[in-house]
């Protein structure tokens, strides 16, 4: 949840009540959102440490009427990613590059918790039609790669080519042109795609590159967002 769009207190209300009604397993997930998204919403966010800083102060500060639930930072660069080790209960990214993820998860504590939440949210597509399943996967991260927090990131990660080029490209205003830039091997690297083996054990390597939770956020080459589900709870 953007951390601009409730007062603390009505947040609070919220995510308490959540927390005792699910029995304990709702976690209250945050972030700083990105300034389109808010802009056109009329809102002008700040600065995104200090801010996420002092709404988990304040969100602590509220007087008590029921308990908090473990509070999750939205992260991808590497002082967020600190920064909710010193002041959350997890992180969670969202579509992270796998071969970045640890040199990302480096700057964790060795001695951080066992308890404390590493996730990504994984685009993800199911079909022996692997290009089908890349195509719906490409389309999904077409508006991510518009944002100028995500390309930095990516860059981070070793994809200066691809990024550079999904600029030139809006700078023309050729938006058409920006699918080209999502190689196989980025998308790859971000997604999973194909089939239920290549899926299954995409997932293992998630695991293997340290995030505890992978999320799969899931679409489909056959219809909406319920043939997904179906799709993905089959392989399982």
């Amino acid at each position: 949840m953007p951390i601009y769009f409730q007062q603390v207190m009505d947040f609070y209300s919220t995510v308490s009540f959540i927390h005792e009604v699910s029995g304990g397993r709702f976690k209250f997930g945050i972030g700083v959102s990105h300034a389109p998204a808010l802009q056109s919403r009329g809102i002008f966010g700040g600065k995104p440490l200090s801010d996420t800083r002092k709404f988990v102060e304040d969100l602590r500060a509220v007087p008590r009427v029921g308990e908090l639930p473990p509070i999750v930072l939205a992260a991808l660069r590497t002082k967020m990613i600190r920064l909710s080790e010193e002041i959350a209960d997890g992180m969670v990214f969202a579509n992270g590059a796998r071969s970045h993820m640890a040199a990302s998860l480096s700057v964790l504590s060795k001695d951080v918790s066992d308890e404390f939440f590493i996730g990504d949210m994984i685009p993800t597509c199911i079909s022996d039609d692997v290009d089908a399943a890349k195509a719906v996967n490409r389309k999904t991260l077409t508006s991510y790669v518009r944002l100028p927090n995500y390309r930095n990131y990516w860059k981070e990660a070793g994809y200066v080519e691809e990024m550079e080029g999904i600029e030139q490209a809006l700078a023309d205003g050729d938006v058409d042109k920006v699918p080209h830039f999502l190689t196989d091997k980025w998308l790859a690297d971000t997604t999973l795609f194909g089939s239920a083996t290549a899926v299954r054990d995409g997932v293992e390597a998630w695991f293997d590159a340290g995030v505890k939770t992978p999320i799969l956020v899931h679409s489909s080459v056959n219809g909406g967002q319920m043939v997904a589900f179906e799709e993905m709870l089959a392989i399982f």
